[in-house]
This record gives C-alpha cells, structure tokens and sequence, in this order.
C-alpha cells in the first residue's frame, strides 16, 4: 500500500484510514500502515495471549497477528473475507485483524476530540483504549491505542529501558527545570514521565493533547529572563487529538521568544519521512518510542548546555 501521501509538515492534519470491527468504526494513522490484505492463514504461538492469533510470513518478514475482535470483546462469525491491516511503529511490524476496511479519510487533529474522561484507562475495550473521537459523516470514528494494545499483549514492546545509567541523572538543579511532556497515550504519557522522574527530573508538566500544551507553554511568553528558565524543554508525541506533535513543534519555532525552547519528537511514528517533516517544522531531535535511553541521554546532554 502506497503510504507516501504526507501532508505539508504542521499543518495539524491527519490522514486516517477507517475501518470496523463488528459494526464499530475505527481509525488509525495513515503513516502506520504498510499493507492491507485479506486474512492470511497464521501459525499459532504457544503460551501467547487469546488476543495474538499467531504469526505468519510473508515476504520473508515474520508477522505477529492481533485479533481486535478479541481485543475488543466484539463477537462476531469469521466471513473468510476478513482483514489483516499490517502496520509499521516502535520498530515492530504487526498485522491488525479487522472485518472490514472502509478507506482514507483526511481531517484536522482539531476534529478529533479528547476520549471521555471516565474511561477506565486500564480497560481493554473500545473507550479504555481511546486515544481520540472523530465525527464524519455522522459516523463516530474511535481512534485506537495501538501502542496500549501491543504493550498490554506483549511487554517488551513498552518503551525500552535498558541502556539508562547512573551518567544520565542529571544535577539537582537541571532535575528541578520544567519538562513539557505531550502524548495522548495515558499509558506512555505515564511511562514516560515515570521514566523521567526516576533518572531524577522532577518538574513535568504532562498534557494529553498538542493544544492543551500549547495553551500552557504559551502563557510564558511574557515572562521574565530566558524562556529557559521557565520551559527546559518539550517532548512530544506526534499524533495527537486536537493538536499534533508537529503543529505544536511548528508553532514554539515560529514564536520569537518560544523558539529558543528544545522540542524533543518522541514518537512511534519516527521514520525517514517524519524525520524530514520533523526537520521542516524546527525538532531539535527526534527518537522513535521504544528508546527511551536514547532520549534521556539526550535530554540530560541538552539541558547541562543551558547552564
């Protein structure tokens, strides 16, 4: 599937492609997704989850299969017309079973509304696995947590914590500086400032939505001294309701007293055409999900130079 249709970098759209599960309409990012093709015949995977139907292989590339039925506790009776939508993040390649696939829709991030607020985040069903709520056409289109999904069924494919060491805790005073963190996952936005309040930075600031840290990030303009001292740094997600990781990056850089903040993209997204879209709308740097090592390294590294 041809993939390479990315919009102008920070433009705050999304290109989505819809599909059910059952009689319930879903969404994921276009940029995931690598293939669609009829459901396959797999291997199963002894001792796996009921959810991981097995593996398969094509083109040389093994394949892990996830049942969204199962995931989702929808019944339903196999057609032999099914779906497998083959995705691409976190350095993981895997196939998404699905009923039907109903095509592209483009839209605004700002389209896309924050999940109810009660859902249960540890919930494996459709609302607890909410990322974003879209309306088109009068269709009510629930944009998943793809991420939450993999991590729950598969626990190495958090985020990847090994390679952090004593050389990256930073000093008690680079510790105490503001860190912006944005990802609209509540399980990796929580893992990531877990992560970083273990290594020994204790003053972050999380939003659930590009817009939302904005709106916070914003307020300071006014202020006093070097923008730094208010706002360290931003690391952000990419995908987003409302606003994305990007539109965000876009608009701090284009901000003549904001842009001497680092934006950090963090994102399961990251690959070499959203490393060039980053680039365009001014990232400072940018890690894909898992590596958080990486980031933290960075990040340390970054804010002792602004000492």
């Amino acid at each position: 599937m041809d993939t390479n249709i990315l919009l102008d970098s920070g433009t705050n759209e999304l290109e989505m492609l819809e599909f059910q599960v059952g009689d319930n309409n879903f969404g994921i990012n276009i940029s995931k997704v690598v293939e669609i093709m009829i459901n396959q015949e797999v291997t199963p995977v002894p001792n796996s989850p009921e959810a991981v139907e097995g593996v398969f292989i094509p083109r040389d590339k093994l394949i892990s299969v996830i049942d969204l039925h199962k995931v989702l506790n929808v019944q339903h009776e196999r057609s032999g017309k099914e779906i497998f939508i083959i995705c691409e993040f976190n350095k993981m390649n895997v196939a998404f079973h699905v009923t039907k696939v109903k095509g592209i829709q483009r839209i605004s991030w700002a389209e896309i509304a924050d999940p109810p607020a009660i859902a249960d985040s540890s919930s494996m069903d459709a609302i607890g696995l909410a990322t974003g709520v879209a309306k088109i056409e009068g269709r009510i289109i629930i944009i998943l947590d793809f991420e939450k999904i993999v991590a729950t069924l598969n626990k190495n494919a958090g985020l990847d914590l090994e390679g952090i060491d004593r050389s990256m805790h930073p000093s008690e005073e680079i510790g105490n500086k503001r860190i912006i963190v944005a990802d609209d996952s509540k399980f990796l936005n929580k893992l990531i400032t877990d992560s970083l309040n273990n290594i020994g930075y204790h003053n972050i600031s999380s939003f659930s939505n590009g817009q939302d840290a904005w709106d916070y990030i914003s307020q300071f303009k006014d202020q006093e001294g070097d923008i730094t001292s208010h706002i360290a740094c931003v690391i952000s997600d990419i995908e987003m309701p409302r606003m994305d990781g990007h539109r965000l990056t876009k608009l701090i850089k284009d901000d003549s007293v904001l842009c001497k903040i680092p934006v950090i993209l963090f994102s399961s997204l990251i690959n070499e055409q959203m490393i060039e879209k980053g680039k365009a709308v001014g990232a400072d740097a940018q890690f894909s999900k898992p590596q958080i090592a990486e980031l933290i390294s960075h990040l340390t590294s970054l804010l002792s130079k602004q000492e």
